[in-house]
C-alpha cells in the first residue's frame, strides 16, 4: 500500500489498535508513530539452533517449555505450583526445561518463582543468555525471555523478535512494547519514500543518513551503529529544527526598527561612573561594551543578562538604562514581585543618589526620576508615578504586571529591561514592548539562575548572551553545611546557636521556609508561594507538612529568646512588607523568618547568614540563589541546609551538591541533569510532551552548535525557507504543535 507520512494510523492498524494508541499516547498519524523511538535496545545474541550452542556464546533459542520445577534454596524442598505465592520473597531458584523438538536446555531463573505461572508447560518463548555448563548439563546464565503468541510463530517473526538489538519503548499495560513494536513494523512495510525535512546537501556535509533510512535503523536495527547513525540524524534533526526556528526570529527581530541611543558624553552614565565607590569588574565593563554598542544600533536589542548571584548584574542594567536616559529615552524595569520591584527601586535610587531627585531640592544638575508602579499604590501615588511616566519626567520606571495596563504610558520608552525572565511569557513583554509607538524597544533580559551553554542558547537561542563570572572586590566567601536535623537533633540545636553568635557580633540572619503556614489549599498568592501537595499531608503515609513561616517563627521563641525577629512573607499588606525590609536592612530586625521572597534583589550586606528549613523542599537552582543573600558584605557568609532527608536519599545528594560548591554555572549543570529534558525547556508546565525526544541540550553540545551554524547560513540568505519546502514543511507542522511552548517563554 502507497502511503503518505501524514496519514491517519487507523489506515495500517486497525481503528481499535489505532483508538488505543491515541488515548494513551496522544498518537494519531504515521509520522507520530514513527517518531516515537525506542527509550533503549535489548541486547540479545544470535538466535541460534539448539544444537549448534558453544559454551560462552552470548545467544538467544526458541523452544517450548517442557517441564518447570521452584525449589526453595533454604530447605532445599520444591514448591508446588499452587503455593508460589507465598515463596515471592524468599531465596527461590526456578527451573525451566525447554525444547527444540530434538534437544533440550536448562535455565535457572534465581528468586523468581512467579515464572511459573507464565513459563506454563508447551508454552513457546525466546529465551537469551550466556551459554554455560553445569554439572554436564548446558544452560542459559541470567536468562532473559520474552513468550510468543501463537501467531508470532512463524519463521519470519521469530527472526524478528530474535534479532540481536530489540527496541524497547516506553509503554503501559494497556499499550505494551509488543504492540507498539508490530505496529510500528506493519507501517513500515507498507511506508512509500518519505519526503526529508532535510536537503541531501545538509546530510552530506553532516554525514547524516536519510530519513527513511534512519526510521527503518531507529525502529529495527541490525546493529549497534545502526541505531546509533539513526540517533545522529534524529538528534541533528531535532537541533536544526529548534535552532532554524530561533534563526527566523532573530531575522524578524533585526528586521524591526527602533530608535538609535548611542552613548553620549556629559551626562548621567558619566556622573554615575564618576561617583562610583567602587572600580567595575572587567566582565561587568564588558558587558556593558556590548550593550552599547547593540542600543546604538536602528536595530532593538535583545540580549540576555546571566551571571552568578552577586555579579553584578544590577549595576550593569542601570548603566544600560542611564545611556537610554542620557539618549533622550526612558528605560522600564520589570520585576516579577511588588517585593522585588520595591527592591529595586530602593536599590536604584540609592545607587544614583542626587541623580535620582530632578526637581527636588538638593537634586543634581542632570537628573532624573526614579517611579515605582505595583498593584497595591494607593491612588494618589499610581496617579504620580503615570504622570511622571507619560511625562517623561521618570527616566526610570520601576514596576510589576502594573506596568502592563493599558492605562501606563511612556513619552519615549527606549528600554525594557526584565528581571527573573522566566516569569514572564512573550506576551506580556510584548504588551510592555508596544508602548513606544512605532519603534521596538531595546530589550534586556536578565535571569539570576546561570545557565550551561547549551541550554543558553537552545532556550534564549533568539537572544545574545552576555555572562558575568567573576564577584566584585570585597564578596566574601559562603560556606555551607547540610544539617540532618532528623538523625542528629543536636546539630539543629547548634545551628541556632550558631545563629545567636552571629547576632551577638552585630550581624543578622535569615530563616526560610518553604510556606507561610495560613495557605488556602491549592491557592497561591501574587509572589508565587503555594500550598504544595507536600504542605497539604495528612496521616494516610504521606511526607509530613513543609516548616511555615508561622510555626517556625513561633517555635523559635526559645532557642532565640531575647532576639529581635519579625516574619516576612508574600501575603504581608504591601506596606507591611515594605516596612520589615526597610527595617531589616537598617540593622532593626537581628533574625527574619521568611518565605522566598527573599530569593532575588535583596541586599543587606549585614546579613551574614542563612538557615534553610526543609531545604530538600527546594531545587538547587533556587537555593543557590537563597544562599546569594548572605555573604554580601565583607563577612563570610554562613548557610545551613535543614533537612530530615535519609543520607542516602536523591533529595539528600542535592543538597550535599550545593554545599559542596558556589559556582552556580556547575550547580545548574547538576540540577538540569537530575530533571527531565521537557522541564528544562519549560515544556512540562503546559502538561505537553517536549519535542526533543532524542536531543539532550546538556549531553548534544556538539550537535547543536553544528545545527546552529547550518540553522543561520540558511536563514540568512533564505530566512522564508523558500529554496527548502521540505523543511519548511516540516516547520510548520512544528509550528502547528505544542513543540514550541518551551519557545514561547524566551
Amino acid at each position: 500500500m502507497k502511503t503518505d507520512i501524514d496519514r491517519k494510523l487507523r489506515d495500517f492498524v486497525g481503528a481499535k489498535t489505532a483508538k488505543t494508541f491515541t488515548e494513551v499516547l496522544g498518537i494519531e498519524t504515521v509520522g507520530e508513530l514513527l517518531r516515537y523511538y525506542p527509550r533503549r535496545y535489548l541486547k540479545k545474541g544470535e538466535l541460534t539452533p539448539f544444537d549448534e550452542l558453544e559454551v560462552g556464546d552470548q545467544a538467544t533459542v526458541s523452544g517450548r517449555v517442557k517441564r518447570v520445577t521452584v525449589r526453595s534454596l533454604d530447605s532445599k524442598l520444591e514448591i508446588k505450583p499452587e503455593d508460589v505465592n507465598k515463596y515471592r520473597r524468599h531465596k527461590t531458584i526456578t527451573k525451566v526445561v525447554v525444547s527444540d523438538g530434538r534437544n533440550d536446555l536448562e535455565l535457572a531463573f534465581f528468586n523468581q518463582p512467579w515464572l511459573t505461572n507464565k513459563l506454563t508447560v508447551g508454552t513457546a518463548a525466546l529465551f537469551w543468555g550466556e551459554v554455560t555448563m553445569f554439572r554436564d548439563i548446558m544452560q542459559l546464565k541470567g536468562p532473559g525471555t520474552e513468550i510468543l503468541d501463537e501467531e508470532d510463530l512463524s519463521e519470519a517473526e521469530i527472526e524478528r523478535r530474535a534479532k540481536p538489538f530489540r527496541p524497547l519503548y516506553p509503554a503501559t499495560a494497556k499499550l505494551p512494547t509488543a504492540t507498539i513494536e508490530r505496529s510500528i513494523k506493519i507501517v513500515l512495510d507498507n511506508l512509500d519514500d518519505v519526503e526529508d525535512p532535510l536537503p541531501e546537501l545538509i546530510l552530506g556535509q553532516e554525514k547524516l543518513i536519510g530519513l527513511r533510512e534512519a526510521l527503518q535503523k531507529v525502529h529495527l536495527p541490525d546493529t549497534e551503529q545502526d541505531w546509533l547513525a539513526a540517533q545522529k540524524r534524529f538528534r541533528f534533526e531535532e537541533a536544526l529544527v529548534m535552532q532554524t526556528i530561533l534563526a527566523q526570529r532573530r531575522a524578524v527581530t533585526d528586521a524591526l526598527k527602533a530608535i538609535p541611543r548611542a552613548r553620549t558624553g556629559g551626562g548621567l552614565l558619566d556622573d554615575f561612573d564618576a561617583r562610583l565607590p567602587f572600580k567595575l569588574t572587567a566582565g561587568q565593563t564588558e558587558v556593558g561594551d556590548e550593550i552599547f554598542a547593540d542600543i546604538a544600533r536602528p536595530h532593538p536589542m535583545h540580549r540576555l543578562l546571566q551571571g552568578e548571584v552577586g555579579s553584578g548584574k544590577t549595576i550593569v542594567a542601570l548603566r544600560a538604562m542611564l545611556a537610554v536616559v542620557d539618549a533622550g529615552g526612558q528605560a522600564a524595569l520589570l520585576a516579577p514581585t511588588e517585593v522585588l520591584a520595591t527592591q529595586h527601586h530602593k536599590t536604584l535610587t540609592k545607587m544614583l543618589g542626587e541623580l535620582a531627585e530632578a526637581g527636588m531640592l538638593g537634586g543634581a544638575d542632570r537628573a532624573t526620576r526614579v517611579g515605582l508602579l505595583t498593584g497595591s499604590l494607593n491612588a494618589a501615588a499610581r496617579r504620580t508615578a503615570m504622570l511622571d511616566a507619560a511625562s517623561g519626567a521618570a527616566g526610570i520606571v520601576v514596576g510589576t504586571h502594573a506596568l502592563l495596563e493599558d492605562k501606563v504610558q511612556f513619552a519615549d520608552l527606549g528600554l525594557v529591561v526584565v528581571d527573573e525572565q522566566h516569569r514572564f511569557g512573550v506576551e506580556q513583554r510584548a504588551a510592555l514592548s508596544q508602548k513606544s509607538g512605532e519603534n521596538t524597544p531595546h530589550v534586556l533580559v536578565m535571569t539570576a539562575t546561570p545557565i550551561p551553554r547549551t541550554v543558553a542558547m537552545t532556550v534564549f537561542g533568539d537572544l545574545s548572551v552576555s555572562t558575568l563570572t567573576e564577584l566584585p572586590a570585597g564578596r566574601s566567601p559562603i560556606m555551607s553545611s547540610v544539617v540532618p536535623a532528623k538523625d542528629k537533633p543536636a546539630w539543629l540545636v547548634r545551628a541556632w546557636e550558631r545563629v545567636r553568635e552571629e547576632v551577638a557580633k552585630g550581624h543578622q540572619a535569615y530563616v526560610v521556609c518553604p510556606r507561610i503556614g495560613d495557605e488556602v489549599k491549592n491557592a497561591a498568592d501574587e509572589e508565587g508561594e503555594f500550598a504544595t501537595a507536600a504542605d497539604q499531608a495528612d496521616a494516610k503515609g504521606k511526607p509530613p507538612p513543609a516548616k511555615s513561616v508561622l510555626e517556625t517563627a513561633e517555635l523559635l521563641a526559645q532557642p532565640l529568646a531575647g532576639l529581635r525577629l519579625e516574619i516576612l512573607h508574600g501575603r504581608l499588606p504591601a506596606d507591611e512588607k515594605d516596612s520589615v525590609m526597610t527595617r531589616f536592612a537598617a540593622g532593626e530586625i537581628d533574625v527574619l523568618v521568611a518565605t522566598t521572597v527573599i530569593e532575588v534583589g535583596v541586599d543587606v550586606p549585614n546579613a551574614s547568614t542563612m538557615v534553610v528549613m526543609d531545604a530538600d523542599r527546594f531545587g538547587i537552582s533556587q537555593l543557590h540563589q537563597l544562599r546569594g543573600r548572605v555573604g554580601r558584605g565583607k563577612v563570610q557568609g554562613l548557610c545551613l541546609l535543614v533537612t530530615d532527608s535519609w543520607d542516602a536519599s536523591s533529595a539528600r545528594a542535592r543538597l550535599d551538591a550545593v554545599a559542596a560548591t558556589t559556582d552556580g554555572f556547575e550547580l545548574s549543570r547538576i540540577d538540569l541533569e537530575t530533571r527531565r529534558e521537557g522541564d528544562v525547556l519549560g515544556v512540562a508546565q503546559s502538561g505537553k510532551r517536549s519535542s526533543l525526544k532524542l536531543l539532550s541540550v546538556l549531553r548534544d553540545e556538539e550537535i547543536i552548535v553544528s545545527a546552529r551554524h547550518v540553522a543561520n547560513s540558511i536563514v540568512s540568505v533564505d530566512p522564508e525557507l523558500t529554496t527548502y519546502p521540505s523543511l519548511r514543511s516540516y516547520l510548520d507542522s512544528v509550528l502547528a504543535s505544542e513543540a514550541t511552548d518551551y519557545l514561547e517563554k524566551t
